[in-house]
């Protein structure tokens, strides 16, 4: 008895989701959508994003704040001739800072490699470049002499441990989450397009609309 209201009130409950969803899709502005995705894609082809082209700058700022170290380093202990000679001819594992500065060289050239040219979404190559860095200056501080030489001994390790560890933790945090949302917003953004577009065709030319040709009198 009562089962056909039940299927007209189904019915009618249904009609009314798919018309609030219409009105959902209806309230998309077409044009912001085709400008999100117009400039998502210029930021594709540009190259990079912003948040990992400041990754790359400051991969950049820890090579030549190492070599600026060293080179101050050098400059203290006699002149820079002399100690570059010492240092990198006669090198020697528990003396020397030259191993630091190619240390710095080797995260700069498997960093922008990774992930300004070869643009890597992953953190492997970042994982690599920490471990090798942390082992090896854990290693050295407690195998080599360095602490009796001066404060050198105690800032060149510290400050290649933090700006590894700081690089990690900008690109785990920062440039994959980062670029991760902004392509889920331009697949959502393209998802809503395509529908707007197949709801909203378009206006109509002038030359869709003509009028039948008047009939002959008579027939």
């Amino acid at each position: 008895m009562n089962r056909v209201p039940a299927d007209a009130e189904n019915a009618h409950s249904s009609s009314v989701e798919s018309c609030s969803s219409l009105r959902d899709v209806h309230s998309i502005n077409p044009t912001q959508l085709i400008a999100r995705i117009e400039s998502y894609e210029g930021r594709e082809k540009k190259g990079i994003s912003d948040v990992r082209r400041t990754f790359c700058l400051f991969v950049t700022f820890d090579l030549l704040f190492i070599t600026l170290l060293w080179i101050i380093e050098l400059n203290v202990k006699g002149g820079i001739e002399t100690t570059l000679e010492k240092e990198v001819l006669h090198y020697d594992y528990s003396s020397s800072y030259f191993d630091i500065f190619l240390l710095a060289v080797f995260r700069f050239k498997v960093l922008i490699l990774a992930y300004a040219m070869c643009r890597l979404r992953h953190w492997w190559a970042i994982a690599f470049t920490t471990a090798v860095t942390s082992a090896f200056l854990l290693a050295k501080v407690i195998i080599s002499q360095l602490f009796s030489q001066g404060a050198f001994g105690y800032v060149l390790p510290i400050i290649s441990f933090i700006l590894a560890w700081i690089e990690t933790w900008f690109l785990d945090f920062k440039v994959l989450p980062q670029e991760a949302e902004e392509e889920n917003r331009f697949l959502i953004a393209q998802d809503a397009s395509e529908r707007a577009t197949l709801l909203h065709p378009g206006v109509l030319s002038d030359g869709q609309f003509y009028s039948p040709p008047e009939s002959v009198a008579g027939s």
